[in-house]
């Protein structure tokens, strides 16, 4: 028997229960689908994960407070990080590791534009360097300037979110809102960023470091400092520089007890993707048990099939027909159960791929395209093999007596 009659014969007793073989398709549809797109989500987030660290710009540094080391210090005995270690920093003329410094301090607060209020995702207090190191780019109006910091002056820079739910269509630049009871006029607006899924880079609202300080959060410690080096080769002379000059400033002579740490962007992207594949895989892991489920289900309605058609197979081999034609159908059959169901889960995957999920645009991953449709094949091939060699090996005489 040739392989056309095969197929069809085949999708004929496919087609004499069409209930069941859609069933078990969607069986197949689903595990396939299911591998696709949870493996492309995993993929869209370390993509949206290395674009939110890559957008900081590959020779930004943040210092912040705590231990690198564990903890080595007691809390009580740890110094806060203030603008005096970030003046120490920008003024040290060693090194030439060093561009530019930006301390930063953030707060929460609600603005109000006419009867419009908002609470954007933070409030940042910080200096002009800010914009260059943290590669934030103005799209409306202007950046406020140092003579804004040195007077004070109650000026912001709104994030695309934060200009998008307070002003809708209208043009922030040169309008007034209120933050806690401080008024303050838009200079600008920034390039929109985009989410990574999980935060929003845009939703943002940027004002000198005194005018924030004065308003909200009072002259003490800042949360972080932001520091950018020369270049990206520079990045681990300005990472040593940081060190030493801090290490003076809060009269640390041991490093490992230093009581602030430095992040590396280089270093924190490789982390992330580390983390991420393992998350990718993971879900990778989650989704291939419906296709086992899929699997199974091929056995099922096989082996119903083969208990439906036993008369119909003794009467075959009882004309002549060998072991290797009957096997050959059945086979041929729960193939082409898993090679449908699995088309069908290709093509809905690909589909589903072209919407966000829990925030995430997921990025379809080829290689897991190719990956579940031949693993769905090979598992139609080898969970049907049981029922069609139970098929092939009934003797003529018992199928010709079955009810």
């Amino acid at each position: 028997m040739i392989l056309w009659q095969m197929l069809r014969f085949a999708a004929g007793g496919l087609a004499a229960n069409k209930v069941r073989s859609a069933l078990t398709m969607l069986g197949v549809l689903i595990g396939v689908a299911s591998v696709i797109l949870l493996l492309a989500v995993g993929n869209g987030s370390s993509v949206a994960v290395k674009e939110s660290i890559t957008s900081l710009g590959t020779n930004a540094l943040t210092v912040s407070s705590g231990s690198a080391y564990g903890g080595a210090r007691s809390a009580s005995s740890v110094k806060k990080l203030t603008i005096a270690d970030a003046k120490a920093l920008a003024g040290d003329a060693d090194s030439g590791a060093i561009k530019s410094v930006a301390p930063v301090v953030t707060t929460s607060g609600t603005a109000l534009y006419g009867n419009v209020s908002y609470s954007p995702g933070s409030i940042v207090g910080t200096y002009p360097a800010y914009f260059e190191t943290a590669n934030q780019k103005v799209a409306h109006g202007e950046y406020f300037t140092d003579d804004d910091v040195l007077g004070s002056r109650k000026v912001a820079v709104l994030g695309a979110t934060t200009a998008k739910q307070l002003f809708d269509t209208e043009d922030p630049v040169g309008k007034k809102i209120t933050v806690g009871g401080t008024p303050f006029t838009v200079v600008g607006v920034l390039q929109a960023k985009g989410g990574s899924g999980f935060t929003d880079p845009d939703d943002v609202l940027i004002a000198p470091l005194p005018t924030v300080q004065n308003a909200f959060t009072g002259f003490g410690p800042v949360n972080q400092i932001l520091v950018q080096a020369s270049s990206a080769d520079s990045t681990d002379a300005a990472q040593a520089e940081i060190t030493r000059v801090l290490l003076g400033t809060h009269a640390i002579a041991d490093p490992t007890k230093a009581d602030f740490r430095i992040t590396n962007q280089a270093s924190l992207l490789t982390a992330r993707e580390s983390t991420t594949k393992t998350f990718t895989v993971l879900l990778g892991a989650v989704a291939a048990i419906s296709l086992l489920v899929g699997g199974i289900g091929i056995t099922n309605i096989m082996l119903v099939t083969v208990t439906e058609r036993t008369r119909e197979i003794g009467i075959r081999k009882a004309l002549g027909a060998p072991r290797a034609v009957i096997l050959g159908q059945f086979l041929t059959e729960s193939t082409l159960l898993s090679v449908v169901g699995a088309g069908l889960g290709v093509l809905a995957g690909i589909a589903g791929s072209h919407f966000s999920i829990v925030g995430i645009k997921p990025v379809v991953i080829p290689e897991s395209v190719l990956g579940a449709f031949g693993i769905a094949v090979a598992i139609g091939l080898f969970f049907g093999s049981y029922p069609a060699n139970r098929a092939a090996s009934l003797r003529p005489i018992d199928a010709l007596r079955h009810e």
